[in-house]
């Protein structure tokens, strides 16, 4: 899978190997390549100061009062060369980590904003977050920092084996079984390397997750149990990652030192030098081979330890890869669109809303949220949702703009099939207000423009006044140009939710959606937020879930949900009249409403 330039968990499938991360590199492969080129040819120029060297040697020894300004010279040349081509390769390398880095970001990025929103809440904001930064991070390290190194680990034990047979290849097969002894005993010892990985990540994450569980449940720890349990399920994890470790350090411990001392240079270095000894003893061996075998045997045994290197990272960013290829791959709403570019044509004869047989599960092996559930909404109404937590209110209204996609049945806006007027279209016609509404760190103004960005200060103003948030705008240190902070903590909740009101009110769309809008509002800001609401209602067709029974005993209709399905329907008096399930939700709703501390006191 390439990733255009337009465009904390375990890898996918437990048990199969990571995927590699050279098919993710497409849109810089070129530059990668380059790099890799340049790194090989540092490499082959660090290997011509040895023969370089050698040849100074060699000269020295037969003529010793003439200077070999040559070789001295193409061995200093050799150097300039390897240290100028191992710069412009780590150059190449991050120019092109930089340019990878922009490129997977805005595609995960513009990914995540096609994508539904079910998908994006079963992901969770942490997980996506880390796919979005650590694991694209850890790809723009392996191309900066890798790269240049993998073409140099391959190129410089093979020219240089090469290089070794050419002066003596007896020693040059007593160097090649150096390091072949240290391969095999390496990989004898990494036999159980990926389980022992996999258990060792999966004791980290237990770890991390029970010093997270601890901090942030402090105050309940306290409380209940003065952390016996919370803090017992942090030893335990504890105690499992340090049994895992102790694993894995007895199973490969002393195969796996001991190796990776057989593939430092030092063993090779010793073996070639007695080996030589020997042959030059025998005059079957003149010095200045000898001494050029010296030279560049060291080469190809530190050359072997930076490969073993280079191949954990890979299968480490492999699982990077995996984790940004199945975000990628997440299937996007606007695929299913089949109508043509264009103004939607309407039906003036539909209903403005319709649910026809909608069938909806949050995942296939859970119980269905909605079952059968059929409705029409007319324009300009205002159809309020009631029931049981649980019952589905919530779902249905983040179905209708297509937050998640129905598993059977359909949702049709205007007399079409939402699935069919694309995301970008239908949110043109949809506007939600949130339970809990979310400012970004950025101004005022800014925050009620989201959706239209083009929108004038005046327009901005008058959406504020309706939306009741004008005056205490105003009354901020900077009025409109004030800074909300983070998720805007600057202001209180109602606040939030009137600047959260104002930005509907300014994208002017004609379906409303209302998840409780006025659910977390303290008694000061309820009737300002109420008189808001009534301003952004006015002349829209309004879904409305309601807990507060009182705020919509003059809806058009309304709809009793339990259980994923409607089990009743009409005026607020007719439901009452029925004396089913509404009638006692609002007998519930006014013995809540007339409690009292003198009461509780009472009952006591």
């Amino acid at each position: 899978m390439a990733v255009s330039e337009q465009a904390g968990t375990e890898a996918p499938g437990a048990g199969r190997r990571p995927p590699s991360p050279w098919r993710i590199l497409n849109p810089v492969r070129g530059q990668i390549r380059l790099a890799m080129a340049i790194s090989a040819g540092s490499a082959l120029f660090a290997l011509g100061v040895m023969v370089s060297l050698t040849l100074v040697i060699r000269a020295l020894l037969e003529r010793p009062e003439i200077m070999p300004w040559g070789p001295l010279g193409a061995a200093a040349l050799c150097t300039v060369a390897a240290y100028a081509a191992r710069l412009g390769a780590f150059n190449q390398a991050h120019y092109a980590a930089f340019r990878l880095e922009r490129i997977l970001r805005i595609g995960l990025a513009n990914r995540l904003a096609r994508v539904s929103l079910g998908y994006v809440e079963a992901q969770g904001a942490g997980a996506l977050a880390k796919v979005i930064h650590d694991d694209v991070k850890a790809l723009h390290v392996f191309v900066a920092d890798s790269t240049p190194l993998y073409a140099r680990a391959y190129v410089t034990p093979v020219v240089t084996f090469a290089l070794l047979w050419l002066f003596d290849w007896r020693l040059a097969l007593v160097a090649l079984a150096v390091l072949a002894l240290g391969w095999g005993i390496l990989r004898g010892a990494q036999r159980r390397r990926r389980d022992m990985v996999r258990a060792y990540n999966a004791a980290r994450e237990k770890v991390s997750a029970a010093v997270v569980e601890y901090v942030q449940a402090m105050p309940v720890v306290r409380n209940f149990d003065s952390g016996e349990s919370s803090f017992g399920r942090y030893q335990a994890a504890l105690d499992g990652y340090l049994a895992v470790m102790l694993d894995w350090y007895r199973a490969a411990g002393f195969p796996a030192r001991f190796s990776w001392l057989m593939l430092g240079p030092m063993p090779t270095l010793t073996l070639v030098l007695g080996a030589g000894l020997w042959f030059s003893a025998m005059g079957d061996l003149s010095v200045p081979r000898w001494l050029g075998v010296l030279l560049a045997c060291t080469g190809m045994a530190e050359a072997m330890m930076p490969m073993m290197m280079l191949r954990h990272m890979i299968e480490k960013v492999g699982l990077s890869v995996a984790r940004i290829e199945e975000v990628m791959a997440a299937p996007d709403l606007d695929e299913a669109g089949a109508m043509p570019p264009g103004p939607l044509a309407f039906d003036p004869a539909a209903p403005a809303l319709r649910f026809d047989r909608v069938r909806f599960s949050y995942a296939p092996d859970l119980p269905p949220a909605l079952d059968d559930v059929s409705f029409e909404v007319a324009r300009g109404s205002v159809t309020a949702l009631v029931g049981p937590s649980g019952a589905g209110k919530t779902t249905v209204a983040r179905l209708v703009p297509r937050f998640w996609d129905v598993s059977a049945g359909q949702i049709e806006i205007g007399g079409h099939d939402i699935r069919k007027i694309g995301a970008g279209r239908l949110m043109q016609q949809v506007a939600f207000v949130f339970q809990e509404s979310f400012l970004f760190a950025d101004t005022i103004a800014a925050n009620i423009r989201i959706g239209r960005p083009e929108a004038t200060e005046a327009e901005v103003i008058a959406a504020a006044r309706a939306a009741q948030a004008h005056d205490f705008i105003t009354a901020l240190p900077q009025g409109y140009e004030t800074r909300a902070g983070e998720r805007g903590v600057f202001l209180s909740g109602g606040q939030r939710q009137r600047i959260a009101i104002a930005r509907a009110l300014l994208q002017d769309r004609p379906v409303l959606v209302l998840d409780e809008a006025t659910a977390f509002a303290d008694p000061e800001n309820e009737a300002e937020l109420i008189a808001a609401l009534s301003e952004l209602m006015r002349g829209r067709t309004v879904i409305m879930v309601a807990h507060r029974l009182a705020t919509i005993r003059d809806a058009d209709q309304i709809l009793v949900f339990e259980r994923g399905r409607i089990v009743e329907r009409g005026s607020h008096a007719a439901l009452v009249g029925q004396g089913g399930l509404y009638a006692r939700l609002w007998q519930n709703y006014e013995t809540a409403q007339n409690w009292s501390l003198g009461a509780a006191r009472e009952g006591i």
